[in-house]
């Protein structure tokens, strides 16, 4: 006797087989590997920001024997070329634990003509390789860093201060040619107009000021305590922790910052200012004790004119 298949369970049969025959066709897939990295050439650690293109660098020292501090030029500075002077190292140098630049300065034995202080500091020069090129009050300046004094030695003198003070930036003036030729003065050489300096943990801005407000013409060329003084503005302790500091300068103006405070000269003697001026930053030691020393650090540095 024959049973009948039922066309319902032929039809479900049929699926079932259909369904095995695609699921045996279909392509076994793998877990593609990750692409291999291949790490990139080593770079620079560049970390801090200064372009060191248009500043030269003087050192406490006099290791050519010249009877001058040693100098550095923009060539030999600029695009890490310092880290091959061999020279250079023990004053200017990386710490890559914190991503600075440190200038280093303790007496070498050697400064600069019109001082007894030690430095290694770093000077403008707007044309590289040259210092005759300078910026007037008019033309204007502004020079911003962040900086911070990394270690310092204790005053072991008789002075009031605990510890040794350092100046970390500065506008210095300079006697421009035609102003040498037309006073007949015996030099270019002239005072500091401001002087940022760490003191105790306070940094103080010392800007120079006419003793007497009617001075006027060729008096204005004399440099000297008679003629120039300081007056000051304490921004506060900053200790030794990273500070930011902006100066701008401009015709019969001075604005200094500090940490985003401001202060501002602008008094008779900024709008007689006779000198030009060049910027300059770094670790100038005020003392000629032998065993202090000043280690201060910057993370960036730049300088800029209209």
């Amino acid at each position: 006797m024959r049973h009948k298949v039922k066309p319902g369970f032929m039809i479900y049969t049929l699926m079932f087989f259909l369904t095995l025959l695609g699921a045996s066709c279909e392509k076994e897939t793998f877990n593609q590997p990750d692409p291999i990295k291949i790490p990139e050439p080593e770079k620079p650690v560049t970390g801090y920001k200064i372009d060191l293109s248009n500043w030269k660098i003087t050192l406490p020292v006099d290791q050519n024997n010249d009877n001058s501090p040693d100098e550095y030029g923009p060539s030999q500075l600029k695009d890490f070329g310092y880290r091959n002077v061999s020279a250079l190292k023990p004053f200017l140098y990386d710490d890559f634990t914190d991503s600075s630049l440190v200038f280093y300065t303790y007496p070498g034995g050697a400064t600069t003509t019109n001082s007894s202080y030690p430095r290694t500091e770093l000077r403008e020069q707007m044309t590289p390789g040259s210092n005759s090129n300078n910026w007037t009050l008019a033309q204007g300046g502004t020079m911003e860093g962040v900086l911070k004094i990394d270690d310092i030695s204790k005053d072991n003198s008789t002075s009031s201060y605990e510890n040794s003070r350092v100046i970390v930036m500065q506008i210095h003036g300079i006697v421009s040619p035609g102003d040498v030729t037309k006073y007949n003065l015996s030099s270019n050489h002239a005072p500091p107009l401001l002087k940022m300096t760490w003191v105790d943990g306070h940094l103080i801005a010392y800007k120079k000021s006419l003793k007497d407000e009617s001075t006027s013409g060729a008096a204005l060329y004399d440099e000297s305590s008679a003629t120039w003084t300081d007056i000051k503005h304490d921004f506060g302790a900053i200790n030794k922790s990273m500070t930011t500091v902006k100066i701008k300068a401009s015709s019969g103006k001075l604005v200094v910052t500090v940490n985003g405070v401001s202060h501002t000269f602008n008094d008779v003697s900024l709008q007689k200012w006779p000198f030009e001026n060049y910027f300059k930053a770094g670790s100038y030691l005020i003392s000629t004790d032998a065993n202090t020393f000043a280690k201060v650090k910057y993370y960036s540095l730049k300088v800029s004119h209209p």
